[in-house]
């Protein structure tokens, strides 16, 4: 039997109290999505009221994804209103979508006290808006909201939910657990007894308010469900949504299940990093086969047992789902996975060469600072060819400044100075911006263009600003996170700092300098997703910064930038 994996991390993962996507945000993830192997990317809820999500799907089309359906998500007709008047059915035609993905009510309770209407009305409004849909679409997907608790109290009325979605050809009915409070034996029984009243195939969607969400989609899989819906990380509104991530190994790993994207497990926790960096929160070190701590052993009979046979303290190999094992207690934490990289770079590398023990130093130094190389691939090779002494650097840099500055009406003036040395000539230029990040970006590439013409078809597709932390917030480490990208692909680069501008003025350096390597040759294997295009760039500004850091004060604020308020 084979499973479809229908991640809905730009709808669902997008009402997590702490996420706010942006268009780019949402184009790069669904690019990630659709790398890594997910059959649907539900983009989102097109309606006039969410014009991010509307354009989404205007510029979704642009990119050439290599496998992925896009779906776009949102309900049934309203009560009393025909399909073809109703305007949010309307917003879903016009999206152009590929694939329609409605709910509906299957709780008797929210059908007369929620929408108030009547059972039967509710049983039409199904019925025709999958039928509708169908007429517009290649594929619909009915999600039937609340039905394990719409079973629970009337298990003949959610049933006939069910059937009107079906006598509306429906492609695929999927049972959600919307309060998430389901025990794993009550889903179980349900989805059997739906399994012998409803032939279209049964997918399931969970919540994770009692903790069940992964389990539950689990035990549904196991009883018949073919698609699983879910968020990577497991993000959501209140405690979150089935973490997909998990649900994948689980399914690869424990139940061996065919799906799509389980060539890619060695990906998995790549996978997640690049979500966690892009949505910009910190990534879970408990997180299942993907945390930090996931085959992480502190001490005694763990490590030993593990040193002798591994299989005896880890349930699968840890660089099945690209993670590493570590021994908290000694110096070899992340070793197998570094040293398999460096063979990539520099084939028949010894792991006992000197420098490979002097990089992974230097690296755990690094990430012990708050680098992150998971999810900056770029920074990853620039550090390693620098160290090997395999690179001559295209620029030196000899000064940059940043000034910003108000005019008498008010406005705020954001002026970057570079100077750099190409060769034997000196390149010295200003741009401005819309905030000192942003000036000085604009102000590298100016310098750079005169002698590296790709520069041109370079954007700054992403830039988040992670604070670290602290005792005192003025003076807290920020980790600086970018993606560039061009008509090629798209790379990340990271960069640290307690200054957000020289964080920022590291990834930048790094970002292009590590194309221009790449167009010479000297850096193999670089690019990502070689056939998809770069999204519209996303504005670098240094207000970009997590919750965590929104109790700064604009004064500490300013004085973290290090940004000069005077010329």
């Amino acid at each position: 039997m084979k499973i479809s994996l229908y991640d809905t991390t730009l709808r669902d993962g997008n009402q997590d109290r702490k996420i706010s996507l942006s268009l780019a945000d949402k184009l790069q993830i669904a690019r990630i999505l659709d790398h890594f192997g997910f059959d649907y990317i539900e983009g989102g809820w097109p309606n006039p009221s969410n014009p991010t999500d509307e354009e989404f799907f205007q510029k979704i089309k642009e990119i050439k994804l290599k496998h992925a359906k896009i779906a776009a998500f949102g309900s049934t007709r309203r009560p009393k209103v025909l399909p073809e008047n109703d305007p949010l059915l309307q917003a879903l035609v016009k999206s152009g979508a590929p694939v329609k993905t409605i709910f509906g009510k299957s709780w008797d309770l929210h059908v007369t006290d929620v929408i108030r209407t009547t059972l039967e009305e509710n049983l039409d409004m199904i019925e025709s808006s999958v039928a509708y849909l169908k007429e517009h679409s290649e594929e619909v997907i009915y999600d039937a909201e609340h039905f394990f608790d719409g079973y629970k109290a009337n298990p003949e009325y959610a049933i006939e939910t069910l059937k009107a979605a079906e006598l509306g050809h429906a492609d695929c009915i999927v049972l959600c657990d919307t309060n998430g409070g389901t025990m794993p034996w009550e889903l179980e029984e349900i989805v059997t007894e739906v399994k012998k009243k409803v032939s279209t195939p049964i997918g399931i969607h969970v919540h994770n308010d009692a903790g069940l969400a992964v389990c539950n989609s689990i035990y549904a899989v196991k009883n018949g469900a073919t698609m699983v819906q879910g968020v990577v990380n497991g993000y959501g509104e209140r405690c979150g949504n089935a973490n997909l991530t998990t649900i994948a190994a689980d399914l690869h790993f424990k139940m061996g299940a065919k799906f799509f994207a389980a060539k890619k497990m060695a990906r998995l926790r790549q996978l997640s990093s690049n979500v966690d960096q892009i949505v910009n929160l910190p990534s879970d070190v408990h997180a299942p086969y993907v945390g930090d701590a996931a085959f992480a052993h502190k001490g005694g009979a763990h490590i030993d047992g593990v040193m002798k046979v591994s299989r005896s303290f880890e349930h699968i190999d840890p660089h099945a789902v690209g993670n590493d094992r570590v021994f908290v207690t000694s110096d070899q934490a992340g070793g197998s996975l570094v040293v398999e990289k460096l063979k990539a770079i520099k084939p028949g590398i010894d792991k006992k060469d000197p420098v490979v023990g002097k990089l992974l130093t230097l690296i755990k130094e690094r990430e012990n600072a708050g680098w992150h190389f998971d999810s900056a691939e770029a920074s990853f090779k620039m550090l390693v060819y620098r160290q090997l002494g395999m690179v001559e650097e295209p620029f030196k840099v000899l000064n940059y400044r940043v000034i910003e500055d108000k005019t008498p009406q008010g406005v705020s003036v954001s002026q970057a100075t570079v100077k750099l040395q190409v060769g034997d000539k000196i390149s010295h230029q200003v741009s401005e911006g819309d905030g000192p990040v942003n000036a000085l970006d604009a102000a590298l590439r100016k310098a750079l263009l005169p002698f590296f013409p790709n520069m041109a078809k370079v954007k700054l597709d992403d830039y988040k600003v992670r604070v670290l932390g602290s005792n005192v917030a003025s003076d807290a480490t920020v980790r600086v996170w970018t993606t560039f990208g061009d008509e090629k692909g798209y790379w990340n680069v990271v960069g640290v700092s307690s200054n957000i501008i020289e964080a920022s003025w590291m990834a930048f350096v790094d970002g292009l300098t590590y194309k221009i390597l790449v167009d010479n040759k000297v850096i193999e294997g670089a690019y990502k997703h070689l056939d998809v295009k770069s999204v519209e760039p996303a504005k670098a500004k240094e207000e970009a910064v997590p919750e965590k850091a929104k109790k700064l004060t604009a004064r500490k604020v300013r004085n973290l930038a290090g940004v000069s308020r005077k010329k």
